[in-house]
This record gives structure tokens, sequence and C-alpha cells, in this order.
């Protein structure tokens, strides 16, 4: 493990948006490549009382004033330069010296954001480049502001292309995220995967794989519709997946079903949904039994020698179905598994 923490703390909010803005803020502007200096300006006021001693990173305004953005948002066509602006504020009565560098962002196994490490940044990340170096000196009490350039490579596919801006000194590390948008077709697209139904009583979940298979971050919503023997039994209710799915990552979640029957067999529906017209849709069937009737039956059945079906039936049955999706463009990019990051890009909840 390396010595740098895992968790990145961020200076804003970086997921306070479900899904990417209908529109590009005027932040954004194609330009030949030429980063320009770092401006640093005295602070109007020291530290506020309570708040953490040390520096913080965030974007500076489109107009150029003080107000923050929760994060880039950039968009351009292949071979274009983009250009953005990151602002260092130093709030301590000590110089600081930070290290500034571009990554690629990822979903990990379990649907967190984080971002990759600089020599595993191989698309947007490393696209990302600052112009007057990327050391900067923040002398006490003061806001350096920082010009950095994307350069889209003339054959990059069109579609989001996640990153981040990554500030690092002695230890500590502020992401800032990049939406980055290569403009082209958009294809929203994913499938549902590997549901089962896990644990017993109150703590039953459903367990699911989400893939998706198009070139666009996506914001799911999941609705479950479970059929008993006798009818329609309870379910967890509609909701949005608190998970910013990355175009061509796969996603391992759970939803709670502490309406499950005691004694029936059902058939779960999953369906998800997000927007931009991606559907997908999954079935698995489950005995619902009591688990001490199950175990002495069990028992029973053994000391007879009962290796039968009936033995079967009295333990927990899973049987998934091949799942049901809306057809995926063969051009979506193919999911990809990777091992669990070594620093996490984290934000607000949506």
């Amino acid at each position: 493990m390396p010595v740098l923490p895992t968790l990145l703390r961020l200076g804003v909010p970086l997921l306070a948006a479900a899904a990417l803005p209908a529109a590009a803020p005027p932040a954004a502007a194609a330009r030949p490549a030429s980063a320009g200096s770092v401006a640093v300006s005295a602070s109007a006021a020291p530290a506020a009382s309570g708040e953490e001693p040390g520096w913080r990173a965030e974007p500076v305004s489109g107009s150029g004033g003080s107000a923050v953005r929760p994060y880039f948002y950039l968009v351009g066509p292949p071979g274009t330069v983009l250009e953005d602006r990151l602002a260092l504020v130093n709030t301590t009565g000590q110089e600081h010296t930070v290290t500034l560098r571009g990554a690629d962002a990822h979903n990990t196994p379990g649907g967190a954001l984080a971002v990759r490490p600089a020599r595993e940044s191989t698309d947007a990340g490393s696209w990302i480049s600052f112009g007057a170096g990327t050391t900067v000196k923040l002398p006490p009490r003061t806001r350096a502001v920082v010009p950095f350039t994307v350069t889209v490579p003339p054959a990059s596919p069109p579609g989001d292309h996640p990153a981040a801006v990554v500030a690092t000194e002695a230890g500590r590390e502020v992401g800032v995220r990049v939406h980055l948008r290569v403009s082209g077709p958009a294809l929203a697209a994913l499938t549902v995967e590997d549901v089962a139904v896990r644990g017993r009583g109150a703590g039953r979940v459903v367990s699911y794989t989400l893939v998706n298979r198009g070139n666009v971050t996506l914001a799911p919503r999941l609705a479950i519709r479970a059929e008993g023997r006798f009818g329609e039994v309870a379910g967890p209710a509609p909701r949005a997946v608190p998970v910013e799915l990355l175009p061509g990552r796969r996603v391992a979640l759970t939803e709670p079903w502490p309406g499950a029957p005691v004694l029936d067999r059902v058939e779960l529906t999953l369906t998800v949904t997000a927007p931009g017209g991606a559907r997908a849709t999954a079935a698995a069937s489950v005995w619902c039994l009591p688990w001490g009737i199950t175990g002495r039956a069990g028992a029973g059945l053994l000391a007879l020698g009962g290796a039968t079906p009936a033995a079967l039936v009295l333990v927990r049955i899973r049987r998934s179905r091949r799942a049901r999706s809306e057809p995926a463009d063969a051009s979506a990019p193919a999911p990809v598994r990777t091992p669990a990051p070594d620093h996490e890009l984290t934000g607000a909840s949506r």
C-alpha cells in the first residue's frame, strides 16, 4: 500500500450533479496550446476560525471571478485544445509547495469514483498539461490561478472521457473532477447481469451487476418487480442508484429486500433505465424458505440418505436467467475488469 492516503480529500463537492449538464458552461474554449503563467494574489482575509489549516484546490469561475464551480466541464471535437484554470488557495501562515498532475477517473468494482496513478493514466488524464510547470509554490494566505490545457488527440473516440486534476503535497491529495466530452455520436446503453438473492430473513439483499456498454456517463434508476406463487409480493421501491457509471465500467451492487416473503418461490425482474434512452432488464427466481425449518428438514433427509430432489428444494435455489437488454452498439467499449485503484476520487453524494 502506498504512503499516500487512499481517499482524496476534495476542496469542493465533485458529485453534486447526477448527470452531465445539458450544455457546457462558458468555461472551456478551444485555442492554441499555451497555458500562460501562474497568477498569485494575496487573500483578503486570513483563514476562517475553525477551518482546517492547509490549502485547497478548486476550479476558477468561468467569468474570471472568485465564484467556485463544483467541477470542470470541457467539450470539443477531436484534435482541439481546450483550456481552463485551477485555483490553489493557501489559508495558512506558511508556504506550501503543491505538485499537479492529470489523472484518468474510473469506477471501482463497488461503484466509487477513483483516479489512477500517473503511470496508469493513458486517456484524458494524460491529455492534461500545465504550461507553467507542475510545481507551484503558495506563499502564506495567497490564491494561485494555474492555467492548464487539455489536448484532445485527433483519433479520440466520441463520448465522455472522465479525468481529474490532482494536487499533491506531503501525502495530502486533492482531486478536482474533469468532465470531458469529445464531440460526436453519443450512445447510452447498459446491461444488468449476475442477478441473485443473498442473506436470510429481513437481511436478504438482491445483488446484481451493471455494465455501461455506451460511451456516455450514466445515472441509473432501478425498479424491481417481485412475483410469488400467490401474486405480487413486496419488493424494494424504485429509486436512483447512487452510482455515476462511467463508460465501459462494470460495478457490483446490492439492494436491500426487507419485504422478502418467508415461504414462497419468487420471480424477480430488475429494470434499469438511464437518461438518453438506456434500458435493460434481467430476471432470476429464488426459493424463500424459513431457515429453521430448512435446517431441521434437511438434517432429517440426510439421516435417511435423502440425496433426492426433495433435498434440493429445502435449500435456497438460485436460478439466473439470461439477461434481456436493449441491443448495444457494436462499437461500444467492452467492459474492462481492473484492480482497485490506489486513490479514490470522492465527493458529495447525489
